[in-house]
């Protein structure tokens, strides 16, 4: 069983995302740990970049204040290299094409495999040309994660059949960010998903309270939850990771 299959072995897993480096790489370390610690089944972290584009204010406030600490791909690499240390939930980066074009895909993705990092979401890469990164993603171990979103429709069939990983579903249209209520009728999109695939479906995009989470958890096998977690780091700066600890408890007690 692959790392990222444990994490959904046991239950509806719950993911949060973080945002290396900020406020620091040593804030980060602290929260990564306590959200671990509070029942994390899965963590993505999110590499900064300068223009994300997938992403909402939230989290691109957050790239950008942890660019501005002087946050570089080496040094998140350190970083898990450190967490590996104590920390053993699966572990996934999120990043975009052009932070591992720059860095060299092979070089990024084997430093991956070594630094203990099972999976890579690549938003902004479309499924027709995956290829490129596929190989070598294949080559050393780590899962390319697939995004089906709800406008793939007859695509979800083709995407859902070559999945590794995890599929991350998009709940909505758009970009990364807190939502009043999703509106997308999720347990038809996972039952499609589900007629091509054995992969774990996990939900993201908009979820922010425990009553969302549940009820995504009700149809999908995962929830993934991101700017809330960094509105909460936005807020406590260095004090964070009690903060974020608490949420993450209230998160997963809610879908289990």
């Amino acid at each position: 069983m692959s790392n990222i299959a444990k994490a959904f072995a046991s239950g509806k897993a719950f993911i949060p995302f973080i945002t290396c480096g900020d406020p620091d790489l040593d804030t980060t370390y602290n929260i990564v740990v306590e959200a671990a610690r509070a029942g994390a089944d899965l963590i993505e972290l999110g590499i900064p970049f300068s223009d994300p584009t997938a992403e909402g204010p939230v989290i691109q406030e957050a790239s950008l204040r942890a660019l501005s600490s002087g946050t570089t791909t080496d040094k998140v690499f350190d970083l898990v290299e450190r967490l590996r240390e104590t920390v053993t939930v699966p572990m996934v980066f999120m990043t975009y094409a052009n932070v591992v074009f720059s860095y060299g895909s092979e070089r990024f993705i084997s430093r991956c495999a070594e630094v203990g990092i099972d999976g890579l979401i690549l938003p902004d890469i479309p499924y027709e040309e995956k290829g490129e990164f596929l190989d070598i993603t294949r080559k050393y171990g780590v899962d390319l994660i697939s995004l089906i979103a709800p406008t793939s429709n007859d695509r979800i069939s083709m995407i859902a059949s070559e999945a590794s990983g995890f599929i991350y579903l998009v709940s909505s249209l758009g970009v990364t960010g807190v939502r009043s209520e999703i509106t997308t009728d999720i347990s038809s999109l996972v039952a499609s998903i589900r007629a091509s695939s054995s992969v774990p479906c996990a939900i993201g995009f908009g979820i922010s309270t425990p009553e969302q989470a549940s009820a995504m958890a009700e149809c999908a096998d995962g929830v993934i939850v991101g700017s809330a977690i960094m509105k909460i780091v936005a807020q406590y700066g260095k004090d964070a990771p009690e903060h974020v600890a608490e949420y993450v408890k209230s998160m997963k007690d809610a879908i289990s």
